[in-house]
């Protein structure tokens, strides 16, 4: 089923206002939501909407949050979210790192004690639009073993950059560290297809193409799948963003952060707060002119779309371009929806007594 952007965005927005958030913090929480649907990436939308519920009601997620620096420099800030929905905390953190950015040319902000911010690209992007560099990156639950091991140890720990250009969009490298976010077993296992081999292994360490391996005992693999195609690279990505989110702000890192399924409780020796963020934003012009930069994004750009093709029809696809031709058309011909999603957002309709769907 599809439904206009505006209908969705208003659903999930009272849905947020059911559980008692403000109503600025519901009219971001939403907007972090629709836009990832926006952008084709329905794994972290509204899919997600259901998990943040059942956080909150086993009061995991707290929809009052007092978010507040805990430490601070005049470029950097440690932000303590006070278990508040990510989609509210990681906005905050940027909006501070940019307003360090503006003053001093660049700011840096750790967060601890949050929860799932969605996309990165969403606060990335923050950056983007005041003409400055955007990073963003967070780690998550445990479901990624490292290289040679069929130990759960790293999240999916996606990290993102954003570069503002010209005449073009932005270039955004948004991803996850792992051969595949677990977004993507989800989207899989409702659709009752197998998953490509090198995204998982089983309890021995084997390749499966079974969506459900991770609920039998298996693990996610790093970018790379194995040794011989550079997974130790994977790992190492994905241990930078552990390290910058968690371990620099205090919050939980590796086997220790709680796990996004409600149904699983978290570590009962944690070794900080919450989940970890870490978020920046550069200054353009602290380089060069903003113009002048930007004007070679824009031949940085056309020379990759350029680039020699081996399929006549296939171009060269720069970071983001996918992304956007979603939103393009989603803005059009509205959002779809997956028959098992829109039963379990009608089913958060019924419990909280607004209007459903469908």
């Amino acid at each position: 089923m599809t439904f206009p952007e505006v209908n969705l965005r208003a659903f999930t927005q009272n849905i947020f206002l059911a559980m008692g958030c403000s109503d600025a913090h519901a009219k971001l929480a939403a907007d972090v939501l629709i836009r990832s649907d926006m952008r084709g990436i329905d794994s972290h939308g509204v899919a997600r909407l259901s998990g943040y519920v059942r956080l909150w009601e086993k009061k995991r997620i707290n929809a009052t949050p007092n978010i507040r620096i805990v430490h601070e420099t005049p470029t950097t800030a440690t932000v303590d979210g006070d278990a508040g929905l990510g989609l509210v905390v990681a906005p905050f953190a940027m909006q501070i790192a940019i307003e360090k950015a503006e003053k001093y040319g660049s700011g840096w902000v750790a967060v601890r004690n949050s929860n799932h911010f969605g996309i990165s690209g969403y606060h990335a992007l923050m950056a983007v639009e005041r003409n400055m560099i955007g990073y963003a990156m967070t780690n998550a639950s445990p479901l990624v073993a490292p290289t040679f091991s069929n130990e759960r140890m790293l999240g999916t720990n996606p990290m993102c950059y954003a570069f503002p250009a010209g005449k073009y969009p932005p270039v955004v490298v948004d991803m996850a560290t792992s051969a595949a976010a677990n977004g993507k077993l989800e989207i899989a296992q409702r659709a009752g297809k197998p998953v490509p081999e090198g995204w998982i292994q089983d309890t021995h360490g084997d390749f499966t193409t079974d969506p459900h391996a991770l609920k039998k005992g298996g693990s996610l693999l790093p970018l790379g799948s194995d040794r011989e195609h550079g997974s130790h690279k994977g790992f190492g990505l994905s241990a930078t963003v552990d390290i910058l989110s968690a371990v620099l702000s205090g919050a939980n890192y590796g086997p220790w952060v709680p796990p996004f399924v409600s149904f699983l409780e978290p570590p009962a020796d944690p070794v900080g707060l919450g989940i970890g963020h870490f978020l920046g934003a550069m200054r353009v012009d602290g380089f060069r002119p903003v113009d002048e930069f930007k004007a070679n994004m824009d031949i940085w750009i056309q020379r990759f779309k350029d680039a020699n093709r081996i399929d006549p029809d296939q171009p060269v696809i720069i970071p983001g371009e996918p992304e956007l031709e979603a939103e393009a058309d989603r803005a059009i011909n509205g959002i779809p929806l997956v028959d098992a999603v829109v039963t379990d957002l009608d089913e958060l309709a019924k419990r909280f007594g607004i209007a459903q769907l469908s």
